[in-house]
């Protein structure tokens, strides 16, 4: 019974973002999903409680690759690429920002982690050409199933299943399945069940 009822409640959510979805597909014809992705995300990002975070969800279950619905993403975190695929049971914490990514099932995000399109974006070799200009490289990031990201992480590389990423640290290179790391730039202290 309980697993109808939520089955409900997620539908109920789905349809109330149908007009927002449908908006966002039409104004995605005359222009860049992904940065229409963003607009959108940061309004609805703004929404705040359980209500925001089921309304979100149910937004990114129709513009991302993969949204699981039951997936929740927190007040005021922001999306960036329609790019992502979120898998079930996903917690996304409040203030974060999230990039092109696979976040795996059951992985818990902290306030304010940011998951960036790998470590390319920006190209900067060139003095006489602005970074701005000079373009750069997405990587879809995998994060996953049944990590833990500590607060304020930045995650630029691959993490694997079963991980735990300390509050604070910078993951600029894999992280294999089940390690414990930490620090700027992240290093492996352990591995959990050891």
């Amino acid at each position: 019974m309980k697993k109808i009822i939520k089955t409900a409640f997620f539908t109920l959510f789905a349809c109330l973002m149908l007009p927002i979805v449908a908006l966002f597909y039409l104004l995605a014809l005359g222009g860049n999903k992904d940065e229409l992705l963003a607009s959108f995300s940061q309004g609805l990002s703004l929404i705040p409680g359980k209500i925001g975070c089921y309304l979100r969800s149910a937004f990114y279950r129709f513009t991302l690759t993969h949204c699981a619905p039951n997936a929740l993403v927190g007040f005021n975190t922001l999306l960036s690429q329609t790019d992502c695929t979120i898998e079930q049971g996903v917690y996304v914490g409040p203030q974060g920002n999230i990039g092109s990514c696979r976040i795996g099932a059951n992985t818990l995000l902290g306030s304010g982690v940011h998951v960036m399109s790998g470590k390319g974006q920006h190209n900067f070799e060139r003095n006489d050409v602005p970074i701005k200009d000079q373009g750069g490289r997405l990587t879809k990031v995998d994060v996953g199933s049944n990590c833990w990201v500590g607060n304020g992480a930045l995650i630029m590389a691959d993490i694997g299943d079963g991980s735990v990423i300390a509050a604070g640290s910078v993951v600029v290179d894999a992280i294999p399945a089940n390690a414990i790391a930490v620090g700027n730039p992240a290093k492996v202290i352990k591995f959990r069940g050891e």
